[in-house]
């Protein structure tokens, strides 16, 4: 599952986006990975671990409502659960 979003554009800069993503490792746990910067720019990246989908998914969601509070809007939502 992942989710793409991103900010409008301000003042000359390029929008920004945060895109959030779950990805089970090899030995059973899953990880939420989120990037985010300047749109066409190289951005940060961070990786939290989760012992279960259902913990991975519970924080996919934190961080989402967290973004959408700072402006962001969701692009687009793709993968098995799309709740909101």
């Amino acid at each position: 599952m992942h989710i793409y979003l991103q900010k409008p554009q301000d003042e000359g800069k390029p929008p920004r986006y945060y895109h959030l993503l779950l990805q089970q490792d090899l030995l059973g746990g899953w990880s939420l990975i989120r990037e985010w910067g300047y749109q066409g720019t190289s951005g940060r990246v961070r990786r939290d671990h989760h012992a279960t989908r259902e913990q991975a998914e519970t924080a996919l969601m934190v961080a989402r409502d967290d973004q959408l509070r700072r402006g962001y809007r969701v692009v687009f939502i793709e993968g098995e659960h799309q709740r909101t």
